[in-house]
């Protein structure tokens, strides 16, 4: 069971949002092209080894601060589940949080959640020479915005229950479907131990409430939190004037609805039969 999309238009172009995604899908085609040797080096020397970061070196020599790795960290994955995971997750909910906050807001919002997510694995596993890569930690900080801002929002949901061959999608609150994803991951945070390998869930838990702690430090103003559905859509392209409305049912005419401008009911996920994106 997992989300393929949302019915949260917006009228803004989620550019970093697809930076992001673009970023981290070449840099992982650009691994898959490297012997494992060198993938290996390459995850030793760019992700986030907590006893490097702490003070308890390693021994590996690396070509800048080991704080770097903070940020470096967040565009390595380690497989193409790992990779496609994060970037549906991030197309789904990251454009709507790019909308309340701006494009250049939302990058340094999404790199600081990205930091704080991993400085919580790592304090819980301070001695661990286990590099960390990967951007949930991060795009956990995504959804903990949204959980703020669009708790009302219908995410569509794959049921896919294997090794039966059928499925169904369903439309559930974001809060229940966020609520749910966050409460799996503080109860696998509080079963395993941060030191091992794996997935690092106190670094999804960290991202999270990083998030929502960040949010009003990042978001623009006017912008509401808890919103209704009904709620108006946000449009960043430029700041509005004394006879423009942004809604997503009337034009900036307030007249009758424009079929042009209006954005379609929801956005399309990569199950659409509108094609591939």
């Amino acid at each position: 069971m997992f989300p393929i999309a949302d019915d949260n238009p917006t009228h803004s172009s989620p550019i970093v949002t697809w930076f992001l995604i673009a970023i981290s899908v070449a840099i992982f085609a650009w691994q898959t092209s490297l012997p494992d040797s060198v993938v290996e080096t390459v995850f030793i020397t760019y992700g986030a080894i907590p006893a490097n970061i702490f003070g308890s070196p390693t021994g590996a020599v690396l070509p800048f601060p080991p704080e770097m790795t903070l940020v470096s960290s967040q565009f390595l994955h380690g497989g193409l589940m790992h990779l496609g995971g994060n970037m549906l997750y991030l197309y789904i909910f990251g454009d709507n949080v790019e909308a309340a906050m701006g494009h250049l807001r939302f990058l340094a919002f999404y790199l600081v959640a990205g930091v704080v997510a991993a400085l919580t694995h790592g304090a819980l596993a301070q001695a661990s020479g286990i590099p960390m890569i990967g951007a949930s930690g991060a795009i956990s900080g995504v959804l903990g915005a949204y959980l703020l801002l669009y708790p009302h929002a219908r995410v569509r949901i794959l049921f896919l229950p294997l090794p039966i061959p059928f499925f169904k999608i369903f439309a559930v609150p974001a809060i229940i479907v966020l609520g749910i994803w966050f409460a799996i991951q503080f109860v696998s945070a509080a079963y395993s131990s941060p030191e091992g390998g794996g997935v690092a869930f106190w670094a999804h838990v960290g991202g999270f409430v990083a998030g929502m702690v960040l949010l009003p430090l990042f978001k623009q103003r006017g912008v509401p939190y808890w919103q209704s559905p009904s709620a108006e859509v946000i449009d960043t392209r430029r700041p509005p004037g004394p006879w423009t409305r942004v809604d997503a049912r009337e034009d900036h005419r307030g007249g009758e609805p424009s079929r042009d401008n209006a954005p379609s009911g929801r956005k399309r996920g990569p199950w659409d039969n509108a094609g591939e994106r």
